[in-house]
C-alpha cells in the first residue's frame, strides 16, 4: 500500500504533495536545476544526493569509486552510464 501524500510548503512558499519524508520542494529543485553539465541530466534525488557531498565537479566525482557513488541515497544505476559519459569526455573516470 503507497503512503499517503501530504501538502507540504515549502520556504518559497510553493506548495507540494509528498509521501515521503523527503524535504525537496519539486519547484525549487527545478528552478535550481544546472543548465548545464552532468548535474542537469541527473534525476533530483540523485543530484541534490551529490550536492550534499559537495561532489559539483567531475573531477570531485573522479575521486570516488562506482560503488562509493552507489551507496549514496538518491543514487541508483541508471545514473552510472551518465557518470561515466561525463567522466570519459573529460579524460576521467571513477578511481579504483
Amino acid at each position: 500500500m503507497a503512503a499517503e501524500k501530504t501538502l507540504r510548503i515549502c520556504d518559497q512558499g510553493h506548495r507540494y504533495y509528498k509521501s515521503s519524508d523527503c524535504p525537496t520542494c519539486p519547484v525549487c529543485n527545478e528552478a535550481n536545476k544546472p543548465n548545464k553539465g552532468f548535474l542537469r541530466e541527473l534525476s533530483a534525488p540523485a543530484r541534490n544526493a551529490l550536492l550534499r557531498e559537495e561532489i559539483e565537479t567531475l573531477e570531485k566525482l573522479s575521486g570516488y569509486s562506482e560503488k562509493e557513488i552507489l551507496a549514496l541515497h538518491g543514487v541508483g544505476p541508471s545514473s552510472l552510464p551518465i557518470f561515466k559519459r561525463h567522466l570519459t569526455q573529460a579524460g576521467l573516470s571513477f578511481k579504483d
